[in-house]
């Protein structure tokens, strides 16, 4: 029987086929998806064993991680477009520096966090976080008012007062069950909303990826965070941004893992992430939008499906 094939905008759909004929067209479709959407390639490189008969489990955890984590960090805006309207002149000494940052995390900074993150209840785990949030709030506070959000201002400096008080100095955050959500602001957002260009895209060391804006706005959050004005000795101020980095690189222990089978370049991936993300913030989820045709029309007539991609 000839196949039945309806094409829509942005979706397909095959009828008539066994699941042995279905399979080699699922592979080369999912080939076709990675190179017209830029998420994608972090899930693209799993694709097709995700129809096999193996694996559909664990592939589709992965794959449903991978989704959550692109919507995160700024949708399916297309990697590629994102590469080539940036330009990278500093690019060598960048994936130096980027492999620097995986040795030392490898080495020291990603074992710490493990043992952190198994000796620690997930409670005393959970307050840690909420105890760092809540100073960070101040910065959010700060910065809310000088980008002139008094509607943010008010609920943040609300947030400060309950979580310090009735969440016993940031250990438990009660604000954010009294309609009072975490925010992020920082001053290398501050200074996007005050019409400063983000420059080129860098890596710093320990501290990661960064454009060369948000490492001047580094310095304003360093200096108005309680963590450096509110402690009476270096060592106690050190402790606290030492603890601050493991309780942070702990957390994303758990998402890393989606990951670490992806068939991508994970310095091209987090640079494409980071810029997307910091945009997404400074024009509060609404950036300019590259001009791309993002259409999903796919013919199986035009693909070739004589025998299974490699």
């Amino acid at each position: 029987m000839e196949d039945e094939r309806w094409h829509y905008s942005h979706r397909w759909f095959v009828k008539g086929n066994s699941r042995d004929a279905i399979e080699p067209r699922f592979q080369a479709a999912g080939i076709a998806m990675r190179d017209r959407c830029g998420w994608s390639k972090i899930a693209a490189g799993n694709f097709a064993p995700a129809f096999s008969r193996s694996g559909y489990m664990k592939t589709l955890r992965r794959l449903v991680l991978m989704t959550v984590v692109a919507a995160l960090v700024g949708g399916c805006a297309p990697t590629n477009e994102l590469l080539r309207d940036d330009p990278d002149p500093f690019e060598g000494f960048n994936r130096a520096m980027f492999a620097f940052n995986e040795a030392a995390d490898k080495a020291v900074i990603k074992p710490v966090a493990r043992a952190y993150q198994t000796v620690l209840p997930t409670p005393v785990n959970n307050s840690i976080t909420n105890f760092f949030s809540n100073l960070n709030d101040v910065v959010v506070l700060a910065n809310s008012l000088l980008q002139f959000r008094l509607h943010d201002a008010a609920m943040n400096s609300s947030r400060i007062v309950f979580n310090t008080t009735f969440g016993v100095l940031g250990l438990f955050d009660v604000a954010s069950h009294m309609e009072l959500p975490k925010q992020r602001k920082d001053f290398g957002q501050t200074l996007g909303r005050w019409g400063f260009s983000e420059g080129y895209f860098i890596v710093l060391p320990i501290l990661g990826p960064s454009t060369v804006r948000d490492a001047f706005g580094l310095v304003g959050n360093f200096y108005v965070s309680p963590v450096t004005w509110a402690t009476d000795s270096s060592t106690t101020q050190w402790s606290l941004w030492g603890l601050d980095l493991i309780d942070r690189r702990a957390g994303f222990l758990r998402l890393e893992r989606a990951f670490a089978d992806a068939q991508i370049d994970p310095y091209s991936f987090q640079r494409s992430a980071y810029l997307q993300q910091r945009r997404n913030l400074v024009y509060d989820g609404s950036p300019p939008q590259p001009d791309f045709d993002f259409d999903f029309d796919f013919d199986f007539d035009d693909l070739d499906v004589d025998s299974p991609p490699e």
